[in-house]
């Protein structure tokens, strides 16, 4: 870190508001592309205090030298930059948005998509339709936040479609746009998505950012608990576990806690107690996460540990039927034979499978069960793997 930007993000005054002074009215490029390269770096306070800096520095008279730092996107200084335009906005700042949205980098760009939320000028609509399912998340997400503030429904509805793509990433997408979005209206058809995607814990961990577990829990109870046993088999691997402060987990966990009174979610409470104690005793899931997060896994798992297992895996045969979402589950923590043996009857062949792979598991797939087994598969490819188990 070089001593200027030490300077600017340090604690004393004389020092912070000399380098603020210096990043605006320079403008310090490379002063301001190191403060961005630091992002992960640094506490969110401290990036706070940098954005107020850099909007204290900012007059009527210097703001256009803020358009040399588009160059370079910071969700961090995002905006102080764009909310800097927008109170001069006039003509020209939207002719030069417009501009570096046509011809930009991907950062310019992300920038300006923000900018129309704000200034709606139709000449943007074209470049927001057409970055709205872009690979830049930063750049995808901002333009569909601001489509949504134009009322545009056409990219909305085209999203609405995509959810039954039979393309697991086009699904995906989709439901990413339509949380941007932010209208709550797409939950049903988002959760509709999820139940029948390859990619379900990717899809549940985009929904809590449009409607909150504690929403969906109380609104659409077997719904909720399906989305959060999703992220649950999703966490560490699919989600960094930073999410488990954006997803409330501890409150989540302890209310489920205190007031499941069925099977599906005494299951849920048994798969995050398996999870977490998971998470926390091998080292890889652990190492590259700051202190805050460690200690909230520590804590969230503290929270599990004080349920009696043996309770919870009462309820796990109640789930050992092809018509429950949350039969996958239940078949990890199965241990009567008889009632896993059922499943073989089942009309999911994927279910078959999984069921002759957790008998194998539990030394109880006979020959008597494989023949069950292979008289109900069709598919050669899942015929093949339970001839092999």
């Amino acid at each position: 870190m070089s001593e200027l930007l030490k300077k600017l993000t340090g604690k004393n005054k004389n020092d912070y508001e000399a380098a603020a002074f210096d990043l605006v009215n320079k403008p310090n490029v490379e002063l301001f592309k190191e403060l961005v390269e630091n992002d992960s770096f640094l506490f969110d306070f401290v990036k706070n205090n940098v954005a107020q800096r850099i909007e204290n520095a900012v007059n009527e008279t210097n703001f256009k030298n803020l358009f040399e730092f588009l160059k370079y996107y910071s969700p961090s200084y995002e905006d102080v930059i764009i909310n800097t335009f927008v109170k001069y906005a006039d003509e020209d700042v939207t002719d030069s948005m417009l501009e570096k949205f046509e011809n930009g980098t991907d950062d310019e760009k992300t920038y300006t998509a923000k900018y129309f939320k704000y200034i709606h000028d139709p000449l943007a609509l074209e470049f927001l339709k057409k970055y709205a399912y872009c690979e830049n998340e930063y750049l995808s997400h901002n333009c569909a936040e601001t489509l949504c503030a134009y009322g545009d429904r056409e990219i909305y509805n085209q999203a609405i479609e995509k959810l039954k793509s039979n393309d697991d990433f086009e699904q995906l997408s989709a439901v990413k746009f339509l949380v941007s979005y932010s209208d709550k209206q797409a939950v049903d058809e988002i959760l509709a998505a999820m139940k029948n995607s390859a990619m379900a814990e990717n899809i549940a961990g985009e929904i809590p950012y449009l409607e909150s577990i504690f929403e969906l829990l109380d609104t659409r109870y077997t719904d909720g608990l399906l989305v959060l046993n999703n992220i649950i088999n999703g966490l560490g691997e699919i989600s960094p576990l930073s999410v488990v402060f954006d997803y409330e987990l501890f409150d989540v966990f302890e209310r489920l806690i205190h007031n499941y009174n069925d099977s599906k979610g005494a299951l849920v409470i048994l798969n995050a107690k398996e999870k977490f104690d998971i998470l926390t005793e091998n080292d890889e899931y652990l190492f590259d996460e700051d202190k805050e997060t460690k200690n909230e896994v520590l804590d969230i798992k503290k929270l599990l540990k004080g349920v009696n297992k043996k309770e919870l895996e009462k309820y796990v045969n109640d789930e050992l039927n092809e018509n429950s979402p949350f039969v996958y589950t239940a078949l990890e923590f199965a241990t009567d034979v008889f009632a896993v043996k059922e499943l073989l009857k089942s009309n999911n062949q994927t279910l078959i499978l999984k069921t002759a792979e957790i008998l194998k598991s539990l030394n109880a797939f006979d020959e008597t069960a494989k023949t069950v087994a292979l008289l109900k598969v069709t598919d050669i490819n899942i015929k093949a793997i339970i001839r092999s188990l």
